[in-house]
Protein backbone atom coordinates (compact mmCIF):
# COMPACT_ATOMS: atom_id res chain seq x y z
CA UNK A 1 0.00 0.00 0.00
CA UNK A 2 2.39 2.56 0.95
CA UNK A 3 4.39 2.20 -2.39
CA UNK A 4 1.63 2.61 -4.27
CA UNK A 5 1.08 5.54 -2.61
CA UNK A 6 4.49 6.50 -3.65
CA UNK A 7 4.39 5.91 -6.90
CA UNK A 8 0.65 7.99 -7.21
CA UNK A 9 2.10 11.23 -5.06
CA UNK A 10 3.98 13.01 -8.32
CA UNK A 11 0.70 12.92 -10.41
CA UNK A 12 -1.10 13.98 -7.05
CA UNK A 13 -1.63 17.62 -7.84
CA UNK A 14 -2.79 17.27 -11.40
CA UNK A 15 -5.81 17.80 -10.69
CA UNK A 16 -5.82 20.98 -9.54
CA UNK A 17 -3.65 22.30 -12.77
CA UNK A 18 -6.23 24.39 -14.81
CA UNK A 19 -5.31 26.38 -18.26
CA UNK A 20 -5.69 30.33 -17.89
CA UNK A 21 -7.91 32.00 -20.52
CA UNK A 22 -5.25 34.13 -21.28
CA UNK A 23 -2.41 31.59 -22.43
CA UNK A 24 -2.76 31.35 -26.02
CA UNK A 25 -3.33 27.48 -27.31
CA UNK A 26 -1.58 26.98 -30.93
CA UNK A 27 -3.74 25.29 -33.36
CA UNK A 28 -7.37 25.32 -34.89
CA UNK A 29 -9.53 22.73 -34.36
CA UNK A 30 -12.76 22.90 -35.91
CA UNK A 31 -15.56 20.33 -36.12
CA UNK A 32 -17.09 20.09 -39.36
CA UNK A 33 -20.31 20.71 -39.28
CA UNK A 34 -21.26 20.76 -43.26
CA UNK A 35 -20.33 17.73 -44.22
CA UNK A 36 -23.75 16.15 -43.32
CA UNK A 37 -25.61 18.38 -45.41
CA UNK A 38 -23.16 17.96 -48.06
CA UNK A 39 -24.18 13.99 -47.85
CA UNK A 40 -27.51 15.53 -47.76
CA UNK A 41 -27.49 17.43 -50.48
CA UNK A 42 -25.51 14.80 -52.90
CA UNK A 43 -27.35 11.82 -51.78
CA UNK A 44 -29.20 10.00 -54.61
CA UNK A 45 -31.23 7.93 -52.56
CA UNK A 46 -34.56 9.50 -52.23
CA UNK A 47 -33.92 11.29 -56.00
CA UNK A 48 -36.78 9.54 -58.37
CA UNK A 49 -35.84 6.74 -60.80
CA UNK A 50 -36.15 8.81 -63.57
CA UNK A 51 -33.70 12.17 -62.92
CA UNK A 52 -31.10 9.19 -61.59
CA UNK A 53 -31.18 7.56 -65.51
CA UNK A 54 -31.59 10.97 -67.06
CA UNK A 55 -28.44 12.09 -64.86
CA UNK A 56 -26.75 8.81 -66.32
CA UNK A 57 -27.35 9.66 -69.72
CA UNK A 58 -26.47 12.98 -69.49
CA UNK A 59 -23.11 12.05 -68.45
CA UNK A 60 -22.09 9.39 -71.27
CA UNK A 61 -23.41 12.11 -73.85
CA UNK A 62 -20.90 14.40 -72.17
CA UNK A 63 -18.03 11.74 -72.63
CA UNK A 64 -19.08 11.05 -75.96
CA UNK A 65 -18.86 15.16 -76.82
CA UNK A 66 -14.75 15.09 -75.30
CA UNK A 67 -14.76 11.87 -77.86
CA UNK A 68 -15.78 14.10 -80.51
CA UNK A 69 -13.34 16.57 -79.64
CA UNK A 70 -10.29 15.09 -78.15
CA UNK A 71 -8.16 16.90 -75.66
CA UNK A 72 -6.24 16.91 -72.66
CA UNK A 73 -9.15 16.48 -70.19
CA UNK A 74 -10.07 14.15 -66.93
CA UNK A 75 -13.20 14.26 -67.44
CA UNK A 76 -13.16 10.10 -68.52
CA UNK A 77 -10.78 9.55 -65.92
CA UNK A 78 -12.81 11.61 -62.88
CA UNK A 79 -16.23 10.11 -63.37
CA UNK A 80 -15.35 7.37 -65.18
CA UNK A 81 -18.28 4.29 -65.85
CA UNK A 82 -18.88 1.65 -68.24
CA UNK A 83 -22.48 2.15 -69.57
CA UNK A 84 -20.72 4.16 -73.03
CA UNK A 85 -18.06 1.42 -73.89
CA UNK A 86 -20.81 -1.51 -72.51
CA UNK A 87 -23.53 0.40 -75.43
CA UNK A 88 -20.59 0.86 -78.24
CA UNK A 89 -19.45 -2.69 -77.88
CA UNK A 90 -23.20 -3.92 -78.33
CA UNK A 91 -23.76 -1.81 -80.95
CA UNK A 92 -20.29 -2.46 -83.07
CA UNK A 93 -20.72 -6.35 -82.66
CA UNK A 94 -24.29 -6.00 -83.78
CA UNK A 95 -23.76 -4.39 -86.97
CA UNK A 96 -20.62 -7.24 -87.81
CA UNK A 97 -23.34 -9.49 -87.69
CA UNK A 98 -24.94 -10.95 -90.92
CA UNK A 99 -21.89 -10.66 -92.73
CA UNK A 100 -20.55 -13.32 -95.41
CA UNK A 101 -17.96 -14.62 -93.77
CA UNK A 102 -20.47 -15.92 -90.86
CA UNK A 103 -22.87 -17.45 -93.47
CA UNK A 104 -19.83 -19.73 -95.25
CA UNK A 105 -18.77 -20.64 -91.74
CA UNK A 106 -15.62 -19.48 -92.47
CA UNK A 107 -14.95 -17.66 -88.56
CA UNK A 108 -16.39 -14.45 -89.37
CA UNK A 109 -16.97 -12.10 -85.58
CA UNK A 110 -19.81 -13.33 -84.22
CA UNK A 111 -20.98 -11.58 -81.49
CA UNK A 112 -19.68 -13.18 -78.74
CA UNK A 113 -15.74 -12.77 -80.80
CA UNK A 114 -16.34 -9.46 -81.46
CA UNK A 115 -17.60 -8.59 -77.76
CA UNK A 116 -14.87 -10.73 -76.24
CA UNK A 117 -11.50 -8.91 -78.82
CA UNK A 118 -12.99 -5.78 -77.27
CA UNK A 119 -13.36 -6.02 -73.77
CA UNK A 120 -9.90 -8.62 -73.75
CA UNK A 121 -8.36 -6.34 -75.72
CA UNK A 122 -9.37 -3.35 -73.43
CA UNK A 123 -7.99 -5.74 -70.52
CA UNK A 124 -4.52 -6.45 -72.23
CA UNK A 125 -3.68 -2.57 -72.98
CA UNK A 126 -4.92 -1.61 -69.35
CA UNK A 127 -2.66 -4.17 -67.83
CA UNK A 128 0.22 -3.41 -69.88
CA UNK A 129 0.11 0.62 -69.08
CA UNK A 130 -0.44 -0.14 -65.34
CA UNK A 131 2.74 -2.29 -65.41
CA UNK A 132 4.89 0.44 -67.14
CA UNK A 133 3.91 2.18 -64.42
CA UNK A 134 0.27 4.44 -65.19
CA UNK A 135 -1.23 6.56 -62.14
CA UNK A 136 -4.90 5.71 -63.76
CA UNK A 137 -6.86 2.93 -62.25
CA UNK A 138 -7.98 -0.58 -64.28
CA UNK A 139 -11.29 0.63 -64.69
CA UNK A 140 -10.55 4.46 -65.78
CA UNK A 141 -8.29 3.02 -68.25
CA UNK A 142 -11.12 0.77 -69.57
CA UNK A 143 -13.77 3.73 -69.73
CA UNK A 144 -11.25 5.67 -71.71
CA UNK A 145 -10.27 2.83 -73.98
CA UNK A 146 -14.50 1.67 -74.77
CA UNK A 147 -15.82 5.26 -75.22
CA UNK A 148 -12.51 5.42 -78.02
CA UNK A 149 -14.21 3.17 -79.97
CA UNK A 150 -17.45 5.39 -80.68
CA UNK A 151 -15.41 6.71 -83.86
CA UNK A 152 -14.89 2.95 -85.28
CA UNK A 153 -18.50 2.68 -84.53
CA UNK A 154 -19.57 5.04 -86.35
CA UNK A 155 -17.94 4.04 -89.03
CA UNK A 156 -18.68 0.55 -89.19
CA UNK A 157 -22.54 2.47 -89.10
CA UNK A 158 -21.34 4.54 -92.41
CA UNK A 159 -20.25 1.37 -93.71
CA UNK A 160 -23.22 -0.96 -93.49
CA UNK A 161 -24.65 1.96 -95.45
CA UNK A 162 -22.66 2.44 -98.30
CA UNK A 163 -22.53 -1.62 -98.76
CA UNK A 164 -26.66 -1.26 -99.68
CA UNK A 165 -24.98 0.27 -102.47
CA UNK A 166 -22.90 -2.70 -104.05
CA UNK A 167 -19.40 -3.79 -103.09
CA UNK A 168 -17.79 -3.02 -105.95
CA UNK A 169 -13.92 -0.42 -106.01
CA UNK A 170 -15.54 2.89 -105.41
CA UNK A 171 -17.35 1.12 -102.61
CA UNK A 172 -14.07 -0.18 -101.10
CA UNK A 173 -12.22 3.30 -101.56
CA UNK A 174 -15.04 5.02 -99.68
CA UNK A 175 -15.08 2.50 -96.81
CA UNK A 176 -11.22 2.67 -96.68
CA UNK A 177 -11.03 6.55 -96.15
CA UNK A 178 -13.64 6.51 -93.65
CA UNK A 179 -12.35 3.54 -91.67
CA UNK A 180 -9.29 5.03 -91.65
CA UNK A 181 -10.39 8.29 -90.75
CA UNK A 182 -11.69 6.65 -87.58
CA UNK A 183 -8.90 4.28 -86.87
CA UNK A 184 -6.92 7.71 -86.47
CA UNK A 185 -9.44 9.78 -84.33
CA UNK A 186 -10.07 6.80 -82.31
CA UNK A 187 -5.90 6.36 -81.56
CA UNK A 188 -5.46 10.09 -81.03
CA UNK A 189 -8.43 10.49 -78.70
CA UNK A 190 -7.62 7.63 -76.34
CA UNK A 191 -3.60 8.63 -76.63
CA UNK A 192 -4.78 11.96 -75.33
CA UNK A 193 -6.72 10.93 -72.47
CA UNK A 194 -3.83 8.69 -71.77
CA UNK A 195 -0.80 10.61 -72.13
CA UNK A 196 -0.39 12.36 -69.03
CA UNK A 197 -0.63 9.16 -67.17
CA UNK A 198 2.34 7.77 -68.40
CA UNK A 199 6.29 8.07 -67.83
CA UNK A 200 7.28 10.48 -70.49
CA UNK A 201 10.36 8.02 -71.56
CA UNK A 202 7.55 4.98 -71.93
CA UNK A 203 4.83 6.36 -73.70
CA UNK A 204 5.73 4.90 -76.91
CA UNK A 205 5.31 1.81 -75.41
CA UNK A 206 1.87 2.44 -73.99
CA UNK A 207 0.48 3.87 -77.76
CA UNK A 208 1.86 0.71 -79.42
CA UNK A 209 -0.84 -1.88 -77.96
CA UNK A 210 -3.68 0.72 -78.05
CA UNK A 211 -2.13 0.94 -82.01
CA UNK A 212 -2.71 -2.46 -82.39
CA UNK A 213 -6.16 -2.69 -80.79
CA UNK A 214 -7.75 -0.57 -82.48
CA UNK A 215 -6.07 -1.63 -85.91
CA UNK A 216 -7.91 -4.91 -85.27
CA UNK A 217 -11.16 -3.47 -84.54
CA UNK A 218 -10.76 -1.31 -87.96
CA UNK A 219 -9.60 -4.35 -90.23
CA UNK A 220 -12.70 -6.29 -89.16
CA UNK A 221 -14.83 -3.39 -90.02
CA UNK A 222 -12.95 -2.77 -93.51
CA UNK A 223 -13.10 -6.57 -94.37
CA UNK A 224 -16.90 -7.26 -93.46
CA UNK A 225 -19.16 -8.21 -96.42
CA UNK A 226 -22.77 -8.48 -96.26
CA UNK A 227 -24.00 -11.76 -96.75
CA UNK A 228 -25.92 -12.28 -100.05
Amino acid sequence: MASAEEASRPFAGLSDVSISEDIPVEGDISVPMSSSRRDDEFSTLDEPVKETILRDLRAVGNKFIHVLYPKRSSALLRDWDLWGPLLLCVTLALLLQGGAADSDDQGGPQFAEVFVIIWFGSIIITLNSKLLGGTISFFQSLCVLGYCIMPLTAAMAVCRIVLVGGSGTVSFAVRLVVVTASFGWSTFASTAFLADSQPPNRKALVVYPVFLFYFVIGWMILTFSPSQ
